[in-house]
């Protein structure tokens, strides 16, 4: 019978179609049992004996794969697929796929909350609230600031413009391809980063993680910011210097922080002790619309190779 390993948690809880589709289709699964994000020693011992890995974030190493001798297929339940080596991945004519367009609204959603909160400092008043402190905040409106978007794809094109609808007068885009046209956005225009880093109170990240993004925001970065902006980052760990971010916070600069990816996850690092660094557990997908659309994408993805059938969103080969 034909297996797939599911790594991802939750999955199919909420709603239930993406296993109904896999018993149907009469492939056996397996979902994490380790009831948290699986490790690379867990995914190489489990792998072993399956057709099928629907993947969330975990590593697939080269020392993962080298144990995946059944391996046809990675599923991604998501849109990003830095996880994965890619080329090991090819060298074994494992396919992968991805959701490109899944997460958008979610992401986009939780990233303007974590603006929200940070501009009138909700999460500082909070947590001094349940530590029996009494301290009121004077804080900011999103319309009468300068936004930056560091990364415009869909999700960074999708926050740009539903802050354009709420009154947002000036918002910068910052991307490699400025291929989208502005034209009917009369709040936006184009900007080089050092303009976004330099000029904007809310920088938001929307980036991929690749060697050119790795560590894109360091110390040096940090401290040519505003001494009040606040920075979101929702896309990927690793494109800010945490250790760098801690010493920046520490001294006093920048008026808040949000958090939603890390470089290691779970995360338990410094930035934990910050009150004015909110940080929450990559959660910004985490909506039962999304998830459950990105989960039946996923399982469709290996009905369809399971039965000869073309992908729809494969990833591009990396030769």
């Amino acid at each position: 019978m034909t297996k797939a390993l599911i790594t991802t948690i939750p999955f199919g809880v909420y709603d239930s179609t993406s296993l109904n589709l896999l018993d149907e289709n009469n492939i056996d699964y397996t979902i994490n049992p380790f009831n948290m994000k699986i490790k690379e020693s867990q995914l190489r011992e489990m792998i072993h004996d399956y057709d099928y890995l629907i993947a969330g974030t975990e590593p697939i190493t080269e020392s993962v794969l080298e144990n995946a001798d059944k391996l046809l297929l990675i599923a991604r339940v998501g849109v990003g697929y830095n996880n994965i080596d890619l080329e090991y991945a090819e060298s074994k004519n494992i396919k992968i796929t991805y959701i490109p367009d899944g997460p958008d609204a979610a992401v986009a959603d939780l990233t303007i909350g974590l603006i929200y909160s940070l501009l009138r400092a909700t999460h500082v008043s909070n947590l001094k609230l349940h530590r029996g402190e009494w301290q009121r905040h004077i804080g900011r409106r999103i319309q009468q600031c300068r936004v930056g978007i560091i990364g415009a794809g869909k999700i960074g094109f999708r926050v740009a413009t539903e802050l354009e609808k709420i009154g947002t007068k000036s918002i910068l885009l910052c991307d490699l391809e400025q291929s989208t046209s502005l034209a009917n956005h009369p709040s936006m225009r184009w900007a080089d980063i050092n303009e976004v880093i330099t000029s904007c109170d809310v920088i938001s990240f929307h980036l991929p993680l690749t060697s050119k993004t790795e560590n894109l925001i360091s110390e040096k970065e940090l401290l040519m910011m505003k001494k009040d902006a606040v920075i979101v980052n929702t896309s990927r760990g690793g494109i800010i210097n945490e250790d760098d971010l801690y010493k920046v916070l520490e001294s006093d600069h920048l008026f808040g922080v949000a958090l939603d990816v890390f470089k290691e996850e779970p995360y338990s690092g410094k930035l934990i002790d910050i009150d004015r660094c909110l940080l929450t557990a990559h959660t910004a997908s985490m909506t039962i619309d999304c998830r459950t659309y990105m989960e039946i994408e996923a399982v469709k993805e290996v009905i369809r190779h399971s039965n000869g059938n073309s992908l729809q969103c494969e990833i591009p080969s990396t030769s």
